[in-house]
């Protein structure tokens, strides 16, 4: 008897929050094509929805990501693939790490385990990582005689062109501590308990904080890394323009002089 097999994602709802589980633990969440094209429908979806607040990523097994499927990219190499076939394919992990770093809501990410190659590009895509003391990191893609194409530029932006090159070219492997000093983790814990009390305290501050203005912020800092100044100016205070005239603008003034919750808030 076939039995169905197990969807590559798992998601959970909860009081505005979505948490994303990475699910293929017997090949330690590598992302394959399934894995990918489900997150790009969740993060899709996630556009649209104002309901949710903010997500979190992680991995099922005790392991966050072990990167692309090498699997997947053997049978690429041997398969007849020519030069274009394998640029489409790596334009779709570019899509991916960007959908992560442009989703309106604050995206976490929570790291046991290890969090190599594309997991680490997935990292450093998201706006708040956290991962434990023991968990494992690299950019393996060079040693295997590829590079990190669409990881790269995420790296760069997590922690600078420097380190990014020393992780990057030479096959550089540390553990939590040192991707914290790096600035890949914006915080470090002792186990998973440790994870799940940090992502609360992310939590309660991100539902202080009113939905729209926080995608408007996320819209300008995007727009930073490329925008020319004047450009930039005139970017941002269209956004803050609209903010304050819109809802939540005008709930948020009245909230602070009327000395109360705004409604956004009311539960955090």
């Amino acid at each position: 008897m076939n039995h169905p097999s197990p969807s590559p994602i798992e998601t959970r709802r909860d009081n505005g929050w979505l948490t994303i589980w990475l699910n293929r633990p017997e090949s330690r969440n590598a992302l394959s094509d399934d894995m990918s094209a489900a997150l790009m429908q969740c993060f899709a979806d996630l556009r649209a929805d104002r309901t949710m607040r903010g997500v979190t990523i992680r991995g099922k097994g005790g392991t966050f990501c072990a990167g692309g499927d090498l699997k997947g990219f053997k049978a690429m190499a041997a398969g007849g693939q020519t030069v274009a076939d394998v640029a489409t394919m790596s334009r779709r992990a570019g899509d991916l790490f960007q959908a992560v770093h442009t989703l309106p809501q604050v995206v976490v990410v929570l790291i046991e385990g290890a969090a190599m190659a594309g997991g680490l590009g997935l990292a450093c895509a998201a706006d708040v990582v956290a991962g434990t003391r023991d968990a494992k990191f690299a950019l393996t893609e060079t040693m295997i005689g590829i590079p990190p194409a669409q990881i790269a530029p995420h790296v760069v932006r997590r922690v600078g062109p420097i380190a990014a090159r020393r992780i990057m070219l030479t096959g550089a492997r540390f553990e939590g501590e040192a991707a914290h000093g790096y600035g890949i983790l914006d915080h470090l814990c002792d186990d998973a308990a440790g994870l799940d009390a940090f992502e609360e305290g992310i939590r309660r501050g991100v539902m202080r904080c009113a939905p729209g203005a926080n995608a408007v912020t996320k819209e300008i800092l995007s727009a930073a890394e490329h925008m020319a100044p004047e450009a930039l100016m005139d970017f941002a205070a269209r956004g803050f323009a609209e903010c304050l005239v819109g809802e939540e603008g005008r709930e948020g003034v009245a909230s602070f002089l009327e000395k109360r919750k705004p409604v956004w808030a009311q539960n955090a």
